[in-house]
């Protein structure tokens, strides 16, 4: 087991983990919303949950564990020109109000989520759908391959 590659991001808070996992359950039973974690996007920064629906639609959802970590945020508005839905999740104990209105909302833990306040759909351009479909099939696979046969690359 030691050569296994590591699979968990060591930047996440616990806390942070424990969002992504609880969202990344409920998006995939509840949605049917299959998701990578840790995505890096185009413009250089990192999605942390980015989901694909079952007609293709992108969801990003952007995990704030504490306000600290929001208030020191700003860069989750270059996001939304990557997804469909763009979401915060945050923890239970997490305050709701400090998350603009106007965006989605989840709260989750590391056993379930739901969805506080709907985001909005905002249509991808195709070029830039087929696009990141394109980056997320080749990660998907990748990240596959590195699991089955870490000490290839």
């Amino acid at each position: 087991m030691a050569d296994l590659p590591q699979i968990v991001d060591l930047r996440q808070s616990p806390t942070a983990l424990r969002v992504q996992r609880g969202v990344m359950r409920f998006l995939r039973g509840q949605h049917d919303v299959c998701c990578f974690a840790e995505v890096p996007l185009a413009n250089g920064r990192r999605a942390d949950i980015l989901g694909v629906g079952p007609r293709g639609e992108i969801w990003i959802v952007e995990i704030k564990s504490s306000l600290i970590d929001f208030q020191v945020d700003a860069k989750w508005h270059h996001y939304k020109e990557f997804c469909d839905r763009f979401y915060f999740a945050k923890p239970p104990e997490l305050d709701p109000d400090i998350f603009p209105q106007d965006e989605g909302l989840i709260v989750a833990d590391a056993h379930d989520a739901a969805i506080l306040r709907a985001a909005k759909d905002d249509p991808l351009p195709g070029a830039r759908r087929k696009a990141l479909t394109l980056k997320l099939a080749r990660l998907g696979a990748d990240r596959i391959h590195t699991l089955m046969d870490p000490g290839e690359l």
